[in-house]
């Protein structure tokens, strides 16, 4: 497999986890990385990095990919300046090429998966990103009506009902079609990218003890409860809405499959109190396959050799198994309907 991986801000961590995590040898013969960015700020940050002896290939295109290297796709020319540890605007501007040239590979076929080195918010600002985040810049480029970010660790899968928007507005964002559509994207995915036949969402309420049976807020009976109702009749498995701090307080999270939660911090503070440094962004509802580490830019130890790659690592190899999951789905399917429309005009094998 061909796993696109992007350069995020040049000014982070970002370059530095992508090569400690390329650094392996035996890791070139799993797959065979493209990385979107610049040969000459990669060698910068490379340098950085005690006892690294990896070698950079550059190449027109993901086509020309060579296996056994760490493929490099140069999306600008120009000499870098990099500050490390300070948002800049070149920053930015960088980041968004590298992404912007990994779009047009994955949708060409050209690679299999994404992955995404972190990105500063305010830099990409700078350069003119009309997105929060990767989440939204991926959705709307791939024409998705809709996408659910899902963080993933091992067994535990945390979805999100609203990603990045300001707290005040998440009640004001929900409704019963904006739930129902976020559980058939992670539904669907669950089934065709983790390989789960059956699989059981759990969905938090949005208010403190799910509401206490409308005591502290009706979200959970105008909303959250007529929208589980209504998923359960289209035949998919869902329970709730449940108490965000006892389901993760006494475990019930290893009892499903996913949990949908209907703001980003009611997902990601119990998500990363329980696998921070290990878990996995993931991009649910798109065309490709879409994953990231689930840290940021961390400035503050841009450059001394001080980042950790272990989430890196698990995002790509995360893009892998969904890659691998995605194609085998597909492939049964095709296969199966190869099979009835044989059955259908007589054919036996």
């Amino acid at each position: 497999m061909k796993i696109g991986i992007t350069i995020g801000d040049i000014n982070g961590i970002g370059p530095e986890v992508i090569i400690k995590s390329l650094s392996n040898p035996k890791t070139l013969q799993q797959f065979t990385p493209v990385i979107y960015g610049s040969y000459k700020a990669l060698s910068h940050h490379k340098e950085l990095i005690k006892e690294c002896d990896v070698q950079f290939h550059s190449v027109a295109s993901a086509k020309a990919a060579v296996a056994g290297k760490i493929n490099i796709v140069n999306c600008w020319e120009e000499d870098t300046i990099i500050n490390l540890g300070k948002p800049t605007a070149e920053g930015g501007k960088y980041a968004l090429l590298a992404l912007d040239k990994a779009l047009e590979d994955v949708k060409a076929n050209h690679i299999d998966a994404i992955v995404t080195a972190p990105i500063h918010k305010f830099a990409m600002q700078s350069a003119k990103f009309a997105f929060p985040g990767h989440t939204e810049y991926f959705t709307h480029h791939d024409n998705a009506k809709e996408s659910v970010m899902l963080m993933v660790n091992d067994g535990l899968r945390v979805g999100l009902a609203t990603n990045h928007i300001p707290i005040g507005k998440v009640a004001t964002s929900l409704t019963k079609e904006v739930i129902i559509q976020k559980l058939q994207i992670l539904s669907r995915a669950l089934v065709q990218d983790f390989g789960i036949g059956r699989p059981v969402i759990s969905i938090l309420g949005l208010n403190p003890h799910a509401s206490d049976e409308g005591v502290i807020g009706n979200e959970e009976e105008k909303i959250i409860r007529p929208a589980i109702l209504e998923a359960k009749k289209n035949g998919m498995f869902v329970t709730g809405p449940h108490p965000a701090d006892g389901f993760f307080g006494t475990g019930a999270w290893q009892k499903t499959d996913a949990v949908l939660a209907m703001y980003h911090d009611q997902g990601l503070v119990p998500f990363k109190s329980i696998s921070f440094g290990g878990g996995t962004n993931v991009t649910c509802g798109l065309s490709f396959i879409r994953t990231s580490p689930d840290h940021g830019t961390a400035f503050d130890i841009a450059g001394q050799d001080k980042a950790d790659p272990s989430s890196m690592k698990e995002a790509i190899y995360t893009a892998i198994d969904l890659a691998r999951h995605r194609k085998d789905y597909f492939d049964s399917r095709a296969n199966a309907l190869v099979r009835r429309e044989k059955q259908s005009a007589g054919i036996h094998d």
